[in-house]
């Protein structure tokens, strides 16, 4: 495409659609002319919705009042995931946001809690972590120090549908143009095969020279207009199905998220200030929609407050993310089961990938596949860490998981857990969004106990590395007499 992007076209709306034009908007202000196109007559995957720390630097850029964001999507604080029942019935762990411990030395935190192990430590990895410890306790608050060991990082819960809402104001105000109609059908140009315009019910022809799919799974440009082939990854992760349903809210409101595993697929509960998200995934090879029902509303820990409303996926990616000028954000260009709360962060990452190519004279095939290269190695390190939770289970109740221990890992999977297992080595791709904690903690929380740690953790004597272990759990003790009860921090911090 030869000719200057002047014009964005984004099909679609909700909380892809409505990230995509705020931030496309801050950034290229009046360069471009962004109009959105919605139609009130379709659904959207509106639930409760958990994200992870990335989403902060999202709204700060546009300037969002973290306070006035809170009270109106009725979010929560999120430290932590707690999976429940992931290795074996009965056990639990913590995939924090923090880092356990502190920077000792040439490596990793890990390889000296290993080392101090064998000293004689008898506290866990997560005893060193401070946002496991405010987990549990349910508090948080704000903590005003640049040391790293007391960094606290945090995300959100809040209900994405409310989100959606409060940024399309913000794009309104900003100049986005939104347009009422459903699309019914993608007007191409007969050479290059490029989308010239979306025509819609009655008529109406909405031009652009870029257009961006956020129509969902249907993928109503990306993938039924152009073509684009997905890459189907159910042979590693078979969950096709998902209930959800809301509940009301607990009298306290936990500063996580859970994930509890069930004899065939796994519960959430998420927690905003108004009610509670729920949700059963599972695979409707192992397990029939009114078993799931029923499991998922024995389940609950409050009363529902509606039926369950299913939704079917198929989880993998299109094989491009970006096509001529069409590029794919949110679930038109793959579906991730919201396992490590990725979705959102997917969407965003998508748009700033974007933004950080945006055309300017023209669209080339080099940027596109730098666009795709990237988005598939994202995709793929999403995948392989969701395997890894699933492979890892001791479980022996049922078929399902006893098949997830039989899994042929991808061989970058099967790699890094080899090499964690032989000297706790952790080596994370460029694209990777989880760091080596993130690792750290889902491998030891589903039982490896690597059979050895890297040589630099030698340099301690044994008195030496108890006294070093005892100061640092001592400093993240510290700051939980300043913490608030979560259900407190908010109140006071919005003004509820």
């Amino acid at each position: 495409m030869s000719h200057p992007v002047k014009k964005v076209v984004i099909a679609g709306g909700g909380t892809a659609g409505w990230m995509a034009a705020a931030l496309l908007k801050k950034v290229l202000q009046n360069q471009i002319d962004i109009e959105l196109v919605e139609s009130a007559d379709i659904g959207i995957i509106g639930v409760g919705e958990a994200t992870i720390p990335p989403i902060q630097t999202f709204n700060q850029f546009l300037g969002l009042d973290e306070k006035a964001f809170l009270k109106e999507a009725h979010g929560t604080i999120k430290l932590a995931i707690s999976f429940e029942n992931w290795r074996k019935e009965g056990e639990s762990y913590l995939h924090t946001f923090g880092a356990p411990g502190a920077t000792l030395g040439f490596t990793g935190f890990h390889h000296y809690w290993l080392r101090a192990r064998q000293a004689g430590l008898t506290q866990s990895l997560w005893d060193f972590d401070l946002n496991a410890l405010c987990c549990e306790q349910a508090k948080f608050n704000k903590i005003q120090s640049d040391n790293p060991v007391y960094q606290l990082g945090y995300a959100y819960h809040f209900d994405s549908a409310l989100y959606g809402q409060f940024l399309r104001r913000l794009a309104e105000q900003a100049g986005v143009r939104r347009t009422e109609g459903t699309i019914e059908h993608v007007k191409q140009h007969l050479q290059t095969g490029f989308v010239e315009a979306l025509q819609l019910r009655d008529g109406r022809e909405i031009h652009g020279d870029l257009f961006i799919d956020c129509t969902g799974m249907r993928g109503l440009l990306l993938k039924q207009a152009l073509g684009v082939e997905f890459d189907d990854w159910s042979h590693w992760l078979c969950a096709d199905s998902a209930l959800a349903v809301p509940s009301e809210r607990h009298q306290q409101t936990l500063p996580y998220t859970r994930s509890i595993a069930r004899q065939t697929g796994w519960q959430w509960r998420i927690p905003l200030t108004h009610r509670n998200g729920n949700g059963l995934v599972y695979s409707s090879a192992y397990l029939s929609d009114e078993k799931a029902a029923e499991m998922l509303m024995s389940n609950l820990d409050s009363p529902a407050l509606d039926e369950p409303r299913k939704i079917s996926f198929t989880t993998g990616r299109t094989t491009r993310q970006w096509h001529k000028n069409v590029v794919g954000i949110g679930l038109s260009s793959g579906f991730l089961e919201p396992l490590e709360s990725t979705s959102i962060h997917l969407i965003q990452s998508g748009i700033i990938r974007l933004l950080k190519m945006f055309p300017n004279q023209a669209i080339t095939p080099s940027m596109e596949a730098l666009y795709n290269r990237e988005s598939e190695q994202e995709f793929e390190t999403i995948r392989d860490f969701i395997i890894l939770h699933y492979y890892l289970n001791e479980r022996t109740d049922s078929d399902f998981w006893q098949d997830m221990q039989r899994l042929t890992l991808p061989d970058r999977l099967a790699q890094k857990i080899a090499a964690f297992k032989d000297t706790a080595t952790i080596f994370n791709e460029q694209n990777d969004i989880f760091r080596d904690a993130s690792w750290v903690q889902v491998m030891m929380g589903q039982g490896i106990m690597p059979a050895d740690y890297h040589p630099s953790a030698n340099v301690h004597s044994d008195a030496q590395i108890l006294d070093v272990m005892q100061k640092i759990h001592t400093a993240k003790q510290q700051p939980l007499a300043q913490m608030l009860g979560h259900d407190d921090f908010l109140a006071r911090y919005t003004g509820s």
